[in-house]
């Protein structure tokens, strides 16, 4: 547990003794590749963070998946919406390869954050971050072009493109395969 420990001290400093207590509520779960932790209409009653492996969060719209986020080590993750609103998801949080994942439970982590004012201030900024990286995502995807958003990928987290199949980059990318594949073509004639 000291990459999760490290990764909540890169929010706050936390005292070894808050530490210790907030630690204690996480469970160690390992999943197999093709596993669900969410699916839609589950109530979301977790929080995760990825030790080894990756899940992709998405939904289905009219049988195309769209892909929203890959999770990979060392990422704080959840259906946020609904985990924070205690409504049923409408989203898929699917391992795409087998995963090593720290979980606590929404009732643990509210008592955790009762316990210690240095976690629950760790607690509001993992959840800012997440929120802010999704409004970024969202803004990239309506102000660069589809070259440019790949290019970016690559060069931000280039071990997804030897992690992920090549269809849930393209839907993250907002592209079809036959899309991707073209813009892959083009940059590698230049």
């Amino acid at each position: 547990m000291k990459d999760l420990e490290q990764k909540i001290r890169s929010f706050t400093p936390v005292s070894d003794s808050d530490m210790e207590y907030g630690l204690q509520f996480y469970r160690k779960e390992i999943y197999k590749k093709g596993a669900y932790l969410v699916k839609p209409e589950q109530s979301i009653q977790d929080f995760y963070f990825m030790k080894k492996g990756c899940v992709t969060y998405y939904t289905m719209e009219e049988g195309v998946t769209r892909v929203m986020e890959f999770f990979t080590e060392g990422s704080f993750f959840t259906d946020l919406y609904p985990y924070i609103e205690e409504i049923p998801s409408e989203s898929y949080l699917e391992v795409i390869e087998d995963s090593i994942v720290y979980t606590i439970s929404k009732t643990d982590a509210l008592k955790v954050f009762d316990y210690s004012h240095a976690l629950e201030r760790f607690g509001r900024l993992s959840m800012q971050k997440a929120f802010i990286n999704n409004f970024q995502r969202i803004n990239r995807m309506k102000n660069i072009s589809n070259q440019e958003r790949y290019l970016q990928l690559l060069e931000k987290r280039p071990s997804l493109f030897q992690r992920v199949p090549q269809y849930l980059i393209a839907s993250y990318l907002g592209l079809t395969p036959v899309g991707l594949s073209k813009i892959r073509k083009r940059l590698s004639q230049q």
